[in-house]
């Protein structure tokens, strides 16, 4: 039963493995359940279908395993009771650590490309990581306003801000090296970003 079970994890890992070679290569349009299972080194493609109900499942759970701030916010109850000054940096390290990765750029301009000609692939990329990653920083900067250690405010501008911070950092990294050229590390923008955010939104007297 366990070496059934070990197979059964080690395959679907492999599945993982190649579709996500194949989306960072082909891009999401591109890559296929068939291409997805060749490369995986499947017998045939239907196998896929016992771990994932169709493509997007299989995109979804790709970028959930791949990319680190997901996998960060897949519990958010551990998170919700810490101070933004950990749980900020925390998030914004993982979320610009994940364009260290060659194979993650060359997804990312795969993705963008496609979501500004396709809706549909926007629809999918933006539910699979964008609602996520806002949803769990509106959920936690709402539960700090509760907590007393944020001021009350509109939460759905402050995780807007907080992610168009990291975003020029992104671009450097992905789409416009010259945006490095100051020298300017992830450490040191992370922890200039949280400042900047929290020194606007402490209570006051705190």
């Amino acid at each position: 039963m366990g070496r059934v079970c070990g197979g059964l994890v080690g395959r679907r890992e492999r599945i993982l493995d190649a579709a996500f070679e194949e989306f960072a290569t082909k891009g999401f349009r591109g890559a296929t359940i068939k291409s997805i299972a060749r490369a995986a080194g499947l017998r045939s493609p239907a196998l896929i279908y016992w771990y994932f109900p169709d493509k997007e499942a299989l995109f979804r759970e790709v970028l959930g395993a791949r990319i680190p701030v997901l996998r960060a916010v897949r519990d958010p109850a551990r998170l919700l009771d810490r101070p933004p000054e950990e749980v900020l940096p925390l998030i914004a390290k993982r979320y610009l650590s994940t364009f260290d990765n060659p194979a993650a750029q060359r997804m990312a301009r795969l993705l963008v490309g496609e979501a500004m000609r396709r809706p549909e692939i926007a629809e999918v990329f933006g539910n699979a990581v964008i609602k996520r990653i806002l949803g769990f920083l509106k959920s936690y900067m709402a539960h700090q306003v509760e907590l007393g250690r944020l001021r009350p405010h509109d939460v759905r501008s402050s995780a807007r801000a907080f992610i168009g911070m990291l975003l020029p950092q992104v671009g450097g990294k992905v789409f416009f090296p010259a945006i490095r050229e100051d020298g300017l590390t992830d450490e040191e923008h992370v922890e200039n970003a949280v400042r900047m955010l929290l020194e606007g939104l402490r209570p006051e007297g705190k």
